[in-house]
């Protein structure tokens, strides 16, 4: 049975939130997109990138953050590595396991792709460092329920 919190409407002000939210999420895939075309990479190709330019990864894991099949991670991965951007190299703690990783231009390229998003950026300079902290734990305990 559903409790009385997860039955209630939302009110308005949590409703103006979320779709305050919404907008936010909106223009900044939109302009990471664009941020993407700009090193003719697709919006799919900058976010593998980004990801492997913190740390290496199993194609598994890849996917599981991407939310997509692991055939998709294999073909994005692929047209990364001809470019020069990711490599495949063995994980060294099981040999079986190909980890894909990103060369030093491909996180150049992530560096400058997180660089250029100015709609982010530029809103959050305008913001003091306790309301910067504030916003940052504010969406950390969103992220945790």
């Amino acid at each position: 049975m559903a409790s009385p919190q997860q039955t209630r409407r939302p009110d308005e002000l949590t409703l103006e939130v979320v779709d305050l939210i919404g907008s936010v999420v909106a223009r900044y895939h939109e302009e990471y997109e664009e941020a993407a075309g700009v090193h003719a990479l697709t919006g799919a190709q900058a976010r593998l990138l980004s990801l492997l330019s913190l740390e290496p990864l199993p194609m598994r894991k890849l996917a599981q953050r991407l939310r997509c099949e692991p055939s998709n991670v294999t073909g994005i991965v692929d047209r990364l590595e001809s470019r020069g951007l990711v490599e495949r190299r063995p994980d060294p703690a099981d040999r079986r396991v190909k980890l894909a990783a990103a060369t030093d231009e491909g996180r150049a390229v992530a560096r400058g792709l997180r660089e250029s998003l100015r709609f982010a950026r530029e809103p959050l300079a305008g913001l003091s460092d306790e309301e910067r902290l504030s916003l940052r734990d504010l969406l950390r305990r969103m992220l945790e329920v």
